[in-house]
């Protein structure tokens, strides 16, 4: 029986990527766990895997097609001893067998381009009952949202709940991985559920800006030029506005002197062991600042926190999530127990972490997550600013250039190195006494640098 290969779900709130490479073509055999194709998410460029063995009868969706929907079928095996020509013309016909990914016939439905055919179909008089009629202008809008974490539902799922204005995120979905199927809007439906009046404002809410025609009907024709958003650029400016909607923020600063960090530095680097005639590790002055911020929310564990309607989640470990800027937008890969690594160890994670991040070759689990985040534009010379608190983080430490400024010790005017770091912090969580004592606790670890190797 011909097995699909679906698009796959490459993390939780994935629903569509790019099909970037094939690697294997129709005719090729392959067996569970060859490497068949590249897949671009908004973040990275991930391999797909085989889960079943046979020949590739049939490629549905070719190499460098954009958009395509999780779930949605893109490609055709012919099982052992099948004809391959067979195998194939089911996937025209639409009587493709099995799912290589396990997933359900209603789910696959849903994945199809064109959704609506099945809602024009005759129906039986319960069916039609129950299955609400979905005007064709009403599109599936953005990605819901529900205590600041994405909702998983199907495109088809988001525009029947939009045209019968049911709220969705107080559905529980029954699909794969608990996503929001066709049949539990239906259900919701049927059962008289609707959303409050707030929510129906929820989609002009998160809107990211004007439309495209509204903005080029104030330039003259031809005097620019029009540069498609990829999926990353998409997901950052999606994520900015709610982070921005949902998150009330505010900002704490603090000017650190650097002189004794700049000549700790120097002594370990100069201390390094060399192996291959290269040193074991060379310290950034990023390093000691991530470590005296993991060092920090270890020594203010109340800061060290996440918000969710229900509870303060409180966490054991500082992992902390590094911004990286890479070609069309920026990743944050993150260092796991960074208040227990050593300061050797932090800088060589973080060049691995950074060298394939820009190669976009990281894996969802070393970019999502985290409880911190730091962003450093000290080396583009930038003296101070203040960044966006990424949920489920509570905190994010903007960090300045470190240069001279005039200072007075002792009664007396002196040069020293200073930087000036800017901690945004979710005021639902982290209050401004508390913002403030995380703040001098990192102070104190950067002014005296002996203490993060204690």
């Amino acid at each position: 029986m011909p097995i699909n290969i679906t698009m796959p779900a490459l993390s939780p709130t994935m629903e569509e990527g790019n099909l970037a490479k094939w690697l294997v073509k129709e005719g090729d055999s392959v067996a569970a766990g060859d490497v068949i194709a590249e897949i671009e998410t908004d973040k990275a460029t991930m391999e797909v895997e085989a889960v079943d063995e046979g020949t590739v009868a049939k490629i549905v969706v070719p190499e460098g097609s954009e958009g395509v929907k999780v779930n949605a079928v893109i490609a055709i095996l012919a099982e052992e001893g099948e004809d391959a020509s067979a195998a194939a013309a089911s996937a025209g016909n639409g009587t493709g067998g099995e799912s290589g990914g396990s997933v359900k016939e209603e789910t696959k439905a849903e994945a199809t381009p064109a959704p609506a055919k099945e809602d024009a179909k005759p129906a039986t008089p319960l069916k039609a009952a129950l299955t609400p009629t979905i005007p064709d202008d009403v599109k599936a809008g953005p990605v819901p949202i529900k205590d600041g974490e994405k909702v998983f539902a199907s495109p088809l799922a988001r525009r029947i709940a939009k045209a019968e204005g049911v709220d969705i995120t107080a559905i529980s979905g029954s699909g794969p991985r608990g996503r929001i199927v066709k049949r539990d809007v239906e259900a919701a439906v049927a059962g008289g559920a609707k959303a409050p009046a707030a929510a129906e404002k929820t989609p002009a809410a998160l809107a990211t800006g004007p439309s495209t025609d509204a903005v080029l009907k104030l330039f003259e024709e031809g005097s620019y030029e029009l540069v498609k958003h990829d999926n990353m650029r998409k997901t950052i400016a999606k994520r900015l506005v709610e982070a921005k909607q949902t998150i009330p923020h505010f900002y704490v600063s603090v000017d650190c002197e650097l002189d004794a960090l700049l000549k700790l530095r120097q002594d370990l680097n100069s201390a390094a062991p060399r192996k291959d005639d290269k040193p074991a590790y060379k310290l950034s002055v990023n390093d000691l600042v991530i470590k005296a911020l993991a060092l920090a929310l270890r020594d203010v564990p109340d800061a060290n926190v996440s918000w969710t309607d229900d509870a303060m989640v409180k966490h054991k470990h500082v992992d902390v999530g590094v911004a990286v800027s890479i070609p069309g937008g920026l990743i944050t890969p993150i260092i796991r127990d960074a208040e227990l690594k050593t300061l050797s160890a932090i800088s060589n994670e973080m060049r691995d972490l950074g060298k394939r991040a820009k190669e976009r070759k990281l894996q969802p689990q070393e970019y999502q997550g985290g409880t911190t985040a730091v962003s450093n534009m000290g080396m583009m010379g930038v003296k101070d600013f203040s960044a966006v608190v990424n949920p489920p983080h509570a905190t994010i430490l903007a960090v300045g250039a470190g240069e001279q400024r005039p200072v007075v010790k002792d009664g007396a005017l002196a040069i020293a190195q200073v930087m000036t770091v800017t901690l945004s912090t979710d005021h639902r969580c982290v209050d401004g006494a508390l913002g403030a004592e995380l703040l001098a606790a990192f102070k104190g670890y950067i002014e005296k640098p002996m203490s993060m190797l204690v």
